[in-house]
């Protein structure tokens, strides 16, 4: 058989929810492959950590437990990583590159943390990395600010990336949950791990920002220059003073280009109803780019699950095989260029802020005295509440457009006075 005749052989390393869906893909629609790619695409090993365990769809002839020894094997032209983790996983993605092999991979915590560095062992190998099941499960985002908008200039990207905390908020929106009943329902459902602090916490969609923002404006972001803030202080006061300025809750991640500065952070904002990203409701992801061309373009679907992954994953696989096929790679890093990224304080946005004032004259003169001294000025005001004694107003109040640091600077001075009591509520506002 000539080697323009041969079956592209692809390991798989990992048979979780995701990979087994991808093995059950290969193994049972392998002619319809074969015809996409131009070649045929054979399954030839699956590394598990632990071969005796019952996975059904899969020869056990195939399974494997010597990951290294599978991913170093000769004929091997394609690896498929779905075990997940950093270190471990570092090692055997690099070990692939230098032997010659092409990678698909659904590994965000790794490349927003080393993307460089695998991505500039690929390019000097010749050989694909592909990630598309990276960032947002069955949503095809990666390709189109990889390649279909490479002629344009994109400004933005902003998005709702992480189905656990969006389900959380629309449940704590819609039914007036708080945090920890919506988190425990979210659990109960198996849209939240028993440990969910990566989603809660925002370091999943921190490091699905910092690959975002790496493609969109071409230039190395690691998962270390994301501004992260999660939602685990958001209450029914946020959620009450969203619902009172006719918006909603979302944890966003997102990438800006401003004056050759990259900003790029995930927090909570507060969203007009009218915006687009402001419907999307439970478990669902969606992804909005702006650019100076094509304007504004959405993309949204299911974030999560084996099968819709699995999907983003095989896409990928057939894309490098036709690749390989062809005899070319496409490479992640060209017309990279460093840019500088902008500390969070210089950030410019509105702010909404709940306040607990003592209910005495001359109270909101002296709030007002100190939001001009920091160059903060209101938008909108309004009297939230007066508690059973009478002694204390909630007043919640939004900013115009403010410099983050001349807002937390506000804040503390206002948190340090007499008339000011408990906790300031505080959250950004987005247009």
């Amino acid at each position: 058989m000539g080697e323009k005749s041969k079956p592209l052989k692809v390991a798989l390393v990992g048979a979780g929810t995701v990979g087994s869906e991808v093995a059950r893909l290969l193994l049972t629609q392998r002619e319809e492959f074969a015809r996409r790619a131009g070649r045929e695409i054979e399954l030839a090993g699956v590394a598990v950590r632990n071969v005796s365990k019952e996975r059904p769809g899969i020869p056990s002839e195939l399974l494997t437990d010597d990951t290294m020894g599978l991913v170093s094997r000769k004929d091997i032209d394609i690896v498929v990583e779905l075990m997940g983790g950093v270190d471990e996983t570092k090692g055997l993605i690099m070990k692939a590159i230098e032997t010659g092999k092409s990678v698909v991979t659904g590994n965000k915590a790794l490349l927003s943390a080393f993307g460089e560095e695998i991505f500039s062992a690929s390019n000097k190998a010749g050989v694909d990395v592909y990630f598309e099941a990276a960032v947002a499960g069955a949503i095809p985002i990666i390709r189109p600010l990889r390649d279909s908008l490479v002629g344009d200039k994109i400004t933005k990207v902003a998005g709702i990336v992480n189905g656990t905390t969006n389900y959380i908020l629309d449940k704590m929106t819609t039914e007036g949950m708080e945090y920890e009943t919506a988190l425990k329902q979210a659990q109960e459902l198996g849209y939240a791990e028993q440990d969910p602090t990566a989603d809660v916490g925002g370091a999943d969609a921190a490091a699905k920002a910092a690959i975002l923002a790496s493609l969109a404006f071409r230039t190395p972001v690691n998962i270390s220059d994301v501004y992260c803030e999660g939602i685990t202080k958001i209450t029914q006061t946020e959620i009450s003073a969203a619902h009172a300025a006719n918006c909603v809750v979302k944890l966003l991640a997102m990438a800006e280009l401003i004056d050759g500065e990259v900003h790029v952070r995930v927090h909570p904002v507060m969203l007009p109803k009218s915006h687009p990203l402001a419907s999307i409701a439970g478990a669902y992801n969606a992804i909005m780019v702006e650019a100076e061309a094509a304007d504004k373009l959405m993309f949204m679907g299911p974030g999560a699950g084996g099968a819709p992954t699995a999907s983003a994953v095989v896409g990928d696989l057939v894309t490098v095989a036709r690749n390989r096929v062809a005899g070319i790679s496409l490479p992640v890093l060209a017309g990279f260029k460093k840019l500088p990224i902008a500390k969070m304080g210089s950030t410019r946005c509105h702010y909404q802020l709940t306040l607990d004032l003592t209910d005495e004259a001359g109270v909101l003169a002296s709030v007002a005295t100190t939001l001009a001294k920091h160059n903060v000025s209101v938008y909108s005001l309004e009297q939230v509440a007066v508690d059973e004694s009478g002694d204390h107003a909630s007043v919640g109040l939004m900013t115009h457009e403010a410099l983050e640091d001349d807002v937390l600077a506000c804040m503390k001075e206002l948190r340090d006075s007499d008339y000011v009591s408990n906790n300031i509520s505080f959250i950004r506002v987005g247009s």
